[in-house]
């Protein structure tokens, strides 16, 4: 028995937290909800973008005439699609006609991706059939005898076969950011998707009339969130241009990495009423200030356990922020490194199970055998995945989050976690965000957000609260920290800048 270990007590608190609400999902396919809503309100609005807008009918229409396409094209249950667009009208139409196709979208974003990942993306997912617009058909590197059609041409309807899709099929497959290497291409199912965008609370309480800002990158798993959790409820996509603020200023609800968020003042943007970040770890300042204005949603999951698999509700009264707890029919465990559970409030790696858990790595088998295991807790021939994220549990049964296996490095021959220095500057005076990064194997720097902080306090507060290895030799304070195409902190750039400055000085 994998718990014998562990106190009757613990056991007890080891199934009571580590287990989510069991939840029926109604529909375990997304554009089954999306055509419900076509039928009862056809002429609601279903999209905006830069003026143009779309309703439910011809959304719905629109992307049955493409899904009929695309299966006298040969495609059918089990194909990879893929959507090299631009956020856009035709974004939606793709991505929905894909679905209806009994496909998985696999989505680029068409204007930032180079060509050598699109190359890659196409060969790993082999999408033999790739959507996009005419405008940047000349940037898909389109291998012979593949097929390249263009969304914004008309399709004449001629009727097709309706595919029979469960809800096992994929969903969409996303390629990992592949900031440590070669990008990864996750499968995820219908059933993954349908089980967070179709409960609460991650359907975040969007109802018909709800305008839902997009304002992410299509090839990040949490565009999803934004894009499907929208239309499966029937609210408004607010699909913003090159201003973000101006897409979140007439939303009600907002999903976002922290890095995106901070760009935005509540103040500017009167009707959001819920929010939602993932993606990094939050900063305190950043969930206090929009957690007095909407009910804000700290979150916490890899792309491999479906957009998010613990969320949170913040209240700035509380002593601590945390991730929350496991969403419905989903399962956590805080384990040691034999993959034992931890006694409660012990601090561990987080492994997660469930429904979350997707279907794995194209075409990794080792990748695959080293991430996901049998789920011994869950049995049954179900699976679990080891996300790197380290936690513990909180007395009263929500999720810590400690920062990430691969975010603690050896300074001077001790053992540091990047986000835990990170965290205690962004308690000094004035500081909103900061970012830790290990520069050589003896010093650590740190940027912190706004340009005014004084990089004396906050250094003294690293002083005071932690060992003297794990205080910065720099704090570095910048009027903005530099973001990656998924609205991540960009680390990479900040050691530039770091080199840049190094390198004028001398």
């Amino acid at each position: 028995m994998p718990l014998r270990h562990l106190t009757s007590q613990d056991q007890r608190l080891f199934r009571q937290f580590g287990r989510g609400p069991a939840v029926a999902v109604p529909d375990p396919l997304l554009h089954h909800a999306v055509a419900r809503h076509a039928a009862a309100a056809p002429h609601a609005v279903a999209a905006e973008h830069q003026g143009a807008y779309l309703t439910y009918g011809e959304l719905d229409r629109y992307a049955d005439t493409l899904a009929a396409r695309l299966v006298r094209e040969g495609v059918r249950p089990g194909d990879h699609v893929g959507l090299f667009v631009r956020r856009s009208i035709p974004m939606l139409v793709g991505l929905l006609g894909i679905l209806k196709a009994g496909a998985a979208y696999v989505p680029q974003d068409i204007g930032l991706a180079p060509p050598a990942q699109l190359t890659h993306v196409i060969r790993t997912a082999r999408t033999r059939v790739v959507l996009t617009v005419a405008e940047h058909a000349h940037r898909v590197p389109l291998p012979d005898g593949h097929l390249l059609l263009t969304l914004d041409e008309p399709q004449p309807y001629a009727p097709a076969p309706r595919p029979r899709v469960t809800g096992n099929d994929g969903c969409y497959v996303l390629f990992t950011s592949g900031t440590t290497g070669r990008p990864n291409g996750v499968k995820v199912t219908h059933r993954n998707v349908a089980n967070i965008l179709l409960t609460e609370p991650g359907g975040l309480g969007i109802r018909p009339g709800d305008r839902v800002a997009q304002l992410l990158n299509i090839a990040f798993d949490m565009a999803a969130w934004e894009i499907l959790g929208c239309l499966a409820h029937g609210g408004t996509l607010v699909i913003r241009g090159k201003d973000i603020a101006a897409a979140a200023r007439t939303a009600d609800v907002l999903i976002a990495t922290p890095t995106v968020l901070s760009g935005l003042d509540p103040a500017a943007c009167p009707r959001v009423r819920t929010v939602a970040v993932a993606g990094e770890p939050c900063p305190r300042p950043l969930a206090d200030r929009w957690a007095r204005q909407a009910a804000f949603h700290n979150c916490c999951g890899p792309t491999e356990t479906t957009i998010v698999n613990t969320m949170g509700r913040h209240d700035p009264a509380v002593p601590l922020l945390t991730i929350g707890r496991p969403t419905p029919n989903n399962t956590v465990y805080v384990l040691d490194a034999d993959r034992r559970p931890l006694p409660i409030g012990e601090a561990g790696e987080m492994w997660a199970g469930g429904d979350c858990v997707s279907a794995g790595y194209l075409g990794d088998d080792a990748l695959n055998a080293e991430r996901y295991a049998p789920d011994p807790f869950l049995g049954g021939g179900r699976r679990m995945f080891r996300t790197r994220d380290l936690g513990r549990w909180t007395p009263d049964g929500e999720l810590e989050h400690l920062g990430r296996t691969d975010d603690q490095v050896k300074v001077r021959g001790f053992r540091v976690e990047l986000d835990s220095v990170s965290s205690v500057l962004e308690t000094a005076a004035g500081c909103t965000r900061a970012v830790t990064l290990k520069r050589d194997a003896r010093t650590l720097v740190s940027f912190v957000c706004p340009a005014d902080v004084d990089p004396d306090t906050a250094r003294r507060a690293v002083a005071d609260a932690l060992p003297y290895y794990c205080v910065p030799e720099q704090v570095l304070p910048v009027a903005f920290l530099p973001e990656t195409d998924r609205g991540k902190v960009d680390k990479q750039a900040l050691l530039g800048m770091l080199d840049e400055r190094v390198a004028v000085a001398r």
